[in-house]
């Protein structure tokens, strides 16, 4: 079972001004084949109908731990989407059009359907599909998968923060760039350990450090590369098997963390009365109120 904290994975800036174009480019980031939706569930499914854990539970834990913060991924770039939408359109009355600057975004899905806001769909409007995931059964193929499958988000990431400056977009991506890089360590390590071949030696993958990318280096400089956490109080120890000795890229003791990172304010997104979100009005808000306390007593 999993545990939900109410906090982001990292602090996201408050935008200056929205940009629904790269917002929507940023889709791909989340609800594309090498999207944070396919690790999430690519691992998720691996973890939940892996064989023999106990004779192989490093490696089980490895994936399990990662599932874990693969939902964390899903939930930073959903709002990094949002908060790149928000502020296109303005409140008013339906017949002065307030929504039409909506009407030439490239991906209009995002104000007819989401009210201005993340959905699981790539950056062209395709759903997330379901048959991404890889779950072979077998130990090998599947970790294989998840290295390659890190390594095309990578790619990505790297790609689509050459598209937007966007200073939300960077900083997601900048983060995700250093976490996605554990992860690409972490099961190249634990192909090395069950079949004794060296993928490090092939790092990086495309062949461009993280400290390329400003966003990115002030991660690293806080060591969060070297950092895989168990996301959970007492489990997921066994990690420390695979996860440890030098980073091979960049150097520095590798470190388990046990729990979880400390987190960030998850953003309150403002209403949009031209969207009809969330359609609860003052009146509506105040009598809501009024249920609550009577329901909890006071």
């Amino acid at each position: 079972m999993f545990k939900r904290i109410d906090k982001l994975l990292i602090d996201l800036p408050k935008p200056d001004h929205p940009d629904a174009n790269a917002a929507a480019a940023v889709q791909e980031l989340l609800g594309g084949r090498f999207g944070e939706m396919s690790t999430l569930n690519n691992y998720m499914y691996q973890s939940f109908n892996f064989r023999q854990k106990h004779k192989l539970r490093p490696f089980y834990e490895l994936v399990a731990s990662i599932t874990a913060e693969e939902f964390g991924h899903v939930e930073l770039v959903s709002n990094t989407i949002n908060l790149m939408i928000e502020g296109t359109t303005f409140p008013g009355d339906p017949d002065i059009t307030p929504m039409q600057d909506a009407k030439d975004k490239r991906n209009t899905y995002h104000f007819i359907s989401t009210a201005q806001t993340s959905y699981p769909m790539d950056s062209m409007g395709a759903s997330w599909r379901g048959d991404y995931v890889v779950n072979s059964g077998n130990l090998i193929f599947d970790l294989l998968h998840n290295y390659f499958l890190e390594i095309g988000a990578r790619t990505h990431k790297m790609r689509v923060y050459q598209m937007t400056d966007h200073p939300v977009a960077r900083e997601m991506i900048g983060y995700l760039l250093v976490r996605g890089g554990v992860h690409i360590i972490a099961y190249a390590k634990a192909l090395e350990i069950a079949t004794g071949v060296d993928l490090t030696k092939m790092l990086p993958v495309p062949n461009l450090s993280n400290r390329q990318f400003d966003y990115a280096r002030k991660f690293e400089d806080q060591g969060v590369h070297r950092k895989l956490y168990t996301w959970s109080d007492m489990d997921y120890r066994t990690i420390s098997q695979i996860w440890k000795g030098e980073h091979p890229t960049e150097g520095g003791p590798l470190e388990v963390v046990k729990g979880t990172p400390e987190g960030a304010p998850i953003p309150d997104l403002e209403e949009l009365p031209e969207e009809f979100a969330p359609g609860i009005s003052r009146d509506d808000f105040l009598e809501i109120a009024k249920r609550l306390k009577r329901n909890a007593g006071l």
